[in-house]
């Protein structure tokens, strides 16, 4: 069994890392199987992408198709146009895809055009808001897949519903927590822990990159003001986005206890959560982790493709009127917020499930 693994923005390198690690485990059990992995280069900054090999002791791509930039369009044509070439000179007999990013569309697109399997891992979650490039996504590879992985029974409803039959339908678990799991050990405090003079559980990480809430400048400074002004002085570290860095140059919002912050590592970034008060994020990714921490998660959205993060978890959808902010702060400062509990098989094994059923498909 040969598998290409595609990886292409931040979030797909948590959920890539534990793949080839079972892969590599069931190797070492002289189990037929190997690994060709591709960077497409979806996210080019070095803090975005290549940090996360080191940390998460993942191998250098065997090939970076350099497709960073662009807009949504030109991106998606550029991964598929290198990764065709890519495909036809090394063949394989599957290509795994993780996740919801462009990267993961415009291969597995590549892929059935030339007749290749393909395997979604986080099949089937939908926020059914066709606003978000990464709804898009998910239909469309959903829509091509052959085998679907998925991290939740409303995931598997949702495919049902789509008429894929059980089949094709393994329920695994979530492989982005097994690397949460396995690195919980390892995270470390960055330097602006101890130069802000951080204490446990009395900052908050805040992190905003989607459209909804940075593009429109107005609202992004409406939500910055209301969460400045209701944490009531409490130190807010916003690892800034390079996109919303963008937009928050234009204007600039300042206050003693706002620290904007460039991207952090993994470790680092985790780091901060595991000991913040609570985060605030429009992130999808940040809400499964912060629900298998017990930390408490305000998601500054209308919907989520995450419910069970909400249903289970830690997680509360506060909305993106910045109205919403206060209130939902001042019930957390009152300590009125729910403990959650962790999901059904987000238990650090969904990666060794998933090398499983691939060695016997």
């Amino acid at each position: 069994m040969k598998i290409t693994l595609i990886a292409g923005a931040r979030p797909n390198f948590m959920k890539i890392a534990p793949i080839i690690h079972a892969i590599q485990k069931a190797q070492t059990e002289n189990r037929n199987i190997s690994f060709r992995l591709i960077h497409t280069g979806q996210h080019y900054d070095a803090k975005m992408s290549d940090t996360f090999f080191e940390e998460l002791n993942i191998p250098k791509p065997d090939m970076n198709l350099g497709c960073g930039g662009g807009t949504q369009a030109e991106q998606t044509a550029a991964i598929m146009i290198a990764f065709e070439k890519e495909l036809q000179a090394n063949p394989t007999d599957l290509v795994l895809v993780v996740g919801d990013v462009t990267s993961t569309m415009a291969c597995s697109i590549v892929a059935k055009k030339l007749n290749t399997k393909v395997a979604h891992v986080e099949a089937g979650i939908r926020s059914f808001d066709l606003t978000m490039p990464e709804e898009i996504n998910r239909m469309v590879t959903d829509s091509l897949a052959d085998y679907f992985f998925t991290t939740s029974e409303v995931a598997n409803r949702n495919l049902r519903k789509n008429g894929i039959s059980d089949d094709r339908i393994f329920f695994v678990g979530n492989v982005m927590i097994d690397t949460l799991l396995v690195n919980e050990s390892r995270f470390q405090k960055p330097a602006i822990y101890d130069e802000l003079r951080l204490k446990e559980k009395e900052f908050f990480v805040l992190t905003m990159h989607r459209p909804a809430n940075v593009d429109e400048e107005n609202k992004l400074k409406r939500l910055m003001f209301e969460i400045i002004e209701n944490v009531r002085g409490a130190d807010i570290v916003f690892p800034i986005h390079p996109r919303t860095a963008k937009i928050f140059a234009n204007f600039g919002i300042s206050a003693d206890n706002l620290h904007i912050v460039e991207p952090l590592g993994y470790l680092d970034f985790n780091y901060l959560v595991k000991y913040a008060k609570a985060v605030i994020t429009d992130s999808g990714g940040i809400t499964e982790e912060t629900t298998v921490m017990g930390v408490p998660c305000l998601t500054l959205r209308d919907n989520t493709e995450r419910p069970e993060t909400c249903d289970i978890g830690t997680n509360e959808l506060i909305g993106t009127n910045p109205d919403n902010i206060k209130p939902a702060l001042d019930k957390l400062f009152a300590g009125e917020w729910k403990k959650g509990t962790i999901p059904p098989l987000w238990d650090g094994k969904s990666a060794d499930r998933i090398v499983d059923i691939l060695v016997n498909l």
